[in-house]
């Protein structure tokens, strides 16, 4: 009988614990999508001196290339895919595709700030992982 309630007590703490973990709606992920969108245009704005189209052009970027991103990685989740590599590959994809839309609506002091903040280091280990190919 001890057995049995302790048993019940552990699946119940574990009910517990992954109830946080249960998948959000698409509702929630937009929702969560939109604000680290957000937050990323306001830092990029005030730390690049965006200008108020530049601001827009980013804006854009991010939320299709992240939009895209997450919904690509969505749907190789629900394939049931295992390997991380592929999942390495596809954020990889999405990264470059912002780096490069990026120096396209930065000017030159703004791309060398942008470079700064971590997007060279970046670029080079997408560059490292792609030449191991």
């Amino acid at each position: 009988m001890k057995r049995i309630t302790i048993y019940c007590l552990g699946l119940l703490a574990a009910a517990l614990l992954a109830a946080p973990m249960v998948a959000q709606t698409p509702d929630e992920q937009e929702k969560k999508l939109y604000n680290w969108v957000q937050g990323e245009v306001d830092r990029y704005e005030t730390t690049l001196d965006l200008e108020y189209w530049q601001v827009f052009y980013v804006d854009s970027i991010l939320t299709h290339n992240y939009g895209e991103l997450n919904r690509e990685l969505t749907q190789l989740s629900r394939a049931k895919v295992s390997n991380s590599d592929i999942f390495i590959q596809t954020q990889d994809k999405w990264e470059e595709c912002t780096y490069e839309a990026f120096h396209k609506v930065l000017n030159d002091e703004q791309w060398e700030k942008y470079l700064k903040t971590g997007a060279a280091r970046d670029k080079m280990a997408r560059d490292k992982r792609a030449a191991k190919k």
